[in-house]
């Protein structure tokens, strides 16, 4: 759902496409045909295929003619006109097309798959759209209750091929394999048109036309939240026909892969997460959006730095399809997700905190054994928070109060993480 880490091509990839872009010129429009239609492939584009037949419909038009006339001048003039006009077609028209199609057939990278009849052109599990670790199926094992924040698991390409009833297109986006599935919907590590890779989240039905309009409404403030620590919102369909939201995908591991494959942050890379993350609730609840499932799995570590996802479609995904049901994970909820109190952003910033506690420990601070007892301790005991360097524990500590109101703002921790 990029948008996300498109394709970076190498010097070899541009000077082949070059190449490949001026093969109509040398060959007068009689090859463009050919250079389109491997387009057509290449892109896997319906509407190239089109544009293939009728460049080829031009030349081949103009080498009947030829061939029917010793002399192609003692033609009719309306017939050495119309055929004149075809090869120039074929020929300006397709130096001129495939210089246009040089960049996505440069980005596009290799097919996915041979290209067949039925070709449409085409922006999560419990990670988001989009985004992922190295091992997508090494997703959580503990509960989720209510919703299953589908983008909360990694959606970096886990070699699992699209399994036999999947679909192949989503809208204007093909498949390219499944990410997961969970009580909101499934999703679907995709490519879009251009050939960049998305994650693109199936929704169940969202009921009735109030319920559209709802989620739309909270769509549109998510769009417009800054992304500078974000996975962007790329597209949202909620026709009648299927809905569905496009993310932008993001390579690299969640938050809890990493701290599961490789130990708890020390002091200096949990600062720049501390300080990432809660820059991106701050953004987020400026919006005037509420995160509601933050946790180690909605938290991916890019390349360019940490990203929060699966933000934005919460509130209204909640409202719309889990009516009297707790939505959450068991040990990031905060003590009002479980008293089913109102829920705003000191919720978010209490799930923060028990983030930043695992990250540092490598454990959820409130623990994650049954149900009952993860409750009982987020809503009546203080967790230890020793292991957190000094820097951090007194905010840390102020962010799980069990008092919403007690609670600093996100932006107000970022300023005393920076002090």
């Amino acid at each position: 759902m990029s948008h996300s880490h498109p394709h970076r091509p190498g010097a070899g990839a541009w000077t082949a496409a070059v190449a490949w872009a001026v093969v109509p010129l040398l060959t007068c429009g009689m090859a463009t045909p050919f250079t389109i239609g491997f387009a057509a492939y290449w892109l896997q584009s319906r509407a190239l295929i089109v544009a293939a037949a009728l460049y080829g419909a031009c030349a081949s038009a103009f080498v009947i003619v030829a061939l029917s006339y010793d002399d192609i001048e003692k033609a009719p003039d309306w017939l050495f006109a119309l055929v004149g006009i075809g090869l120039l077609v074929a020929w300006a028209g397709g130096v001129i097309h495939s210089g246009i199609l040089v960049p996505l057939m440069v980005r596009r990278g290799r097919p996915a798959h041979p290209y067949a009849g039925s070709v449409h052109r085409q922006a999560v599990n419990n990670r988001h759209p989009g985004q992922a670790g190295p091992a997508h199926g090494g997703a959580s094992s503990r509960p989720t209750v209510g919703r299953d924040p589908v983008h909360s698991r990694s959606t970096m390409p886990s070699g699992a091929a699209r399994r036999p009833g999947e679909p192949e297109w989503i809208g204007h986006y093909r498949v390219l394999r499944s990410l997961g599935r969970g009580g909101q919907g499934a999703v679907y590590l995709a490519a879009a048109p251009n050939g960049t890779q998305v994650a693109v989240k199936v929704l169940h039905d969202l009921g009735d036309e109030v319920a559209r309009t709802r989620f739309a409404r909270e769509v549109d403030a998510a769009r417009r939240v800054a992304t500078f620590s974000t996975a962007r919102l790329l597209d949202v369909n909620i026709s009648q026909d299927q809905a569905y939201i496009v993310s932008e995908y993001v390579a690299g591991p969640s938050l809890e892969q990493l701290v599961r494959a490789h130990g708890p942050r020390d002091e200096d890379s949990l600062t720049r997460l501390a300080l990432s993350t809660v820059g991106a609730l701050a953004a987020i609840h400026r919006a005037g959006v509420v995160h509601r499932d933050f946790k180690p799995s909605n938290v991916l570590i890019g390349s360019d730095g940490p990203r929060v996802i699966d933000f934005g479609i919460a509130r209204s995904l909640d409202s719309s399809t889990m009516t009297g049901k707790v939505a959450g994970t068991p040990p990031y909820m905060s003590p009002e997700q479980l008293s089913g109190s109102p829920v705003g952003p000191p919720s978010d910033v209490f799930s923060w905190a028990v983030t930043m506690t695992f990250a540092a420990t490598g454990r959820p601070a409130f623990g994650e054994d049954t149900v009952p007892a993860v409750f009982n301790r987020v809503l009546n005991l203080h967790p230890d928070l020793s292991p957190l360097p000094p820097s951090l524990r007194g905010i840390v500590g102020a962010a799980l109060a069990k008092n919403p109101s007690d609670r600093p703002t996100a932006s107000e921790i970022m300023l005393a993480i920076v002090d």
